[in-house]
């Protein structure tokens, strides 16, 4: 019996060794590949998975995954209980401060390289994992050509091109939040669709520095289920990424969104004069409005400039968007499904808008310390000012109130993985004839986040 046993309990010791062997190499992988710093931009691909020797896998299984991911911790304060704000969501309706967890969003990647060390394919998986919700952030897949490694096609869910804040990662970006513009017009930032890409990947390449996405979307973002009408926006971006010039960088970038939703009624409001002058929305109630596309056209431009010192860097950013807007009487926001009060159909309404961003960023003393000042507007009605809103008949309301935010912050980087960010939003409306908007009002927010990233 002890033989029989003794060869047994060997086979048996030299399998569970194995195991162990197996599974403390995985872990030794996959704490390599966490190493992978997480991309800036939400449309570009991490060279990092493309350097020679940048990791070693341990296992051949493995060497392709490649996670990512941070954490956003914060405690906040408004000027109000229950302040409306888009500095993360409005505050309850009995409270001025809360603890949040802002973001806390975990990324797989599974890259596929070509003989030269190129991408060949690529899947990307991300969710967001907060106590309000958890959600899926992308989940798409992209496949390279690998002759000359400049093209690329996308499909599924994914960053929109569209701006350069939009596609500001927020593991990067350095104020807490997009702005208003953003937020209300590229909700999610992210929508489902297929995207054709010119990225020249190789560093040699005469145009290296330039970058052109162009696809279709269905539109709601992640605001709805499913797509509730057969229009499609059409998104484009061209991009010049930062190019150097001695001890300066310039990058720039052109934005275009041409698409729409459907009419689910045959009045459309547009603006107009009445008879005595006063600018007000006028309805057109033509048999051929209903279903006929409302005109969702965007445009944009944006640059970057940036000075590195020998104790840090200076850096201003601009940005400007205009163009049409549909919506409803009550707001701008681009809706998840289609517009109704009730479950009946709403009239659709259609606003010219503009807004901008301004970024200035200064480290002081190091590159750990960062100043920073931002100043955004969003104006959802450029056609009507100030006292122009709410007056009789107009069929105006606050969604035809301008915006204007100034942000004031500083930024601690601890490490390459940690910082502290302190940040005060001034948020200004101007006064209108409105109820409830006819001063300014106390939504101003200050914000102090701790940040993880790996």
């Amino acid at each position: 019996m002890r033989r029989f046993i003794n060869p047994v309990l060997k086979i048996y010791y030299s399998m569970v060794k194995l195991h162990i062997q197996r599974l403390i190499a995985l872990i030794i992988t996959l704490f390599l590949c966490f190493g992978i710093n997480a991309q800036r931009y939400l449309t570009e691909i991490d060279s990092s998975f493309f350097i020679k020797d940048t990791v070693r896998p341990v296992i051949k299984r493995f060497e392709n995954i490649y996670f990512s991911g941070y954490i956003q911790p914060q405690f906040q304060v408004a000027s109000a209980d229950g302040a409306e704000s888009f500095a993360g969501g409005d505050f309850s309706t009995y409270s001025s401060s809360r603890f949040m967890l802002r973001r806390a969003r975990l990324r797989m990647d599974y890259i596929l390289k070509s003989k030269a060390n190129l991408p060949s394919a690529q899947f990307a998986f991300q969710i967001d994992v907060t106590e309000r919700a958890v959600r899926v952030r992308d989940m798409f897949v992209r496949v390279f050509e690998t002759k000359y490694n400049v093209l690329s096609t996308t499909a599924g869910f994914f960053a929109r091109p569209f701006g350069y804040e939009v596609n500001l990662s927020s593991s990067y970006r350095e104020t807490p939040e997009r702005g208003r513009m953003s937020q209300i017009l590229m909700p999610s930032e992210r929508d489902i669709g297929v995207m054709a890409s010119f990225e020249p990947q190789e560093r040699t390449h005469n145009l290296y520095h330039l970058k052109w996405d162009a696809g279709f979307f269905n539109g709601q973002g992640a605001s709805g289920t499913t797509d509730f009408d057969s229009y499609k926006d059409f998104i484009s971006r061209i991009t010049l990424k930062p190019y150097k010039i001695n001890k300066t960088e310039l990058g720039a970038g052109v934005s275009l969104l041409r698409g729409g939703w459907k009419n689910a009624t045959k009045y459309v409001y547009e603006m107009g004069e009445a008879p005595n002058g006063d600018k007000i929305f006028i309805v057109d109630s033509s048999e051929s409005n209903l279903g006929h596309s409302a005109p969702r056209h965007y445009y944009g431009g944006d640059v970057q400039y940036k000075i590195h010192h020998g104790w840090g860097e200076t850096e201003l950013r601009a940005e400007y968007w205009f163009g049409t807007q549909p919506g409803t009487q009550l707001s701008t926001e681009n809706p998840g499904s289609l517009p109704s009060t009730n479950g009946v159909p709403a009239p659709t309404y259609i606003r010219n808008f503009n807004g901008a961003f301004f970024y200035f960023l200064q480290n002081l003393f190091n590159p750990k310390h960062q100043f920073l000042v931002k100043y955004d507007w969003y104006d959802p009605n450029t056609t009507v000012k100030g006292n122009e809103i709410g007056k009789a008949g107009s069929h105006t309301s606050p969604a035809d109130v301008r915006y204007n935010t100034l942000g004031v912050g500083y930024v601690l980087h601890l490490n390459l993985n940690l910082k502290l960010v302190l940040y005060y939003d001034w948020v200004k409306n101007e006064t209108t004839q409105l109820a409830g908007y006819t001063t300014d009002l106390d939504d101003n927010v200050v914000t102090a986040r701790l940040q993880f990233r790996f």
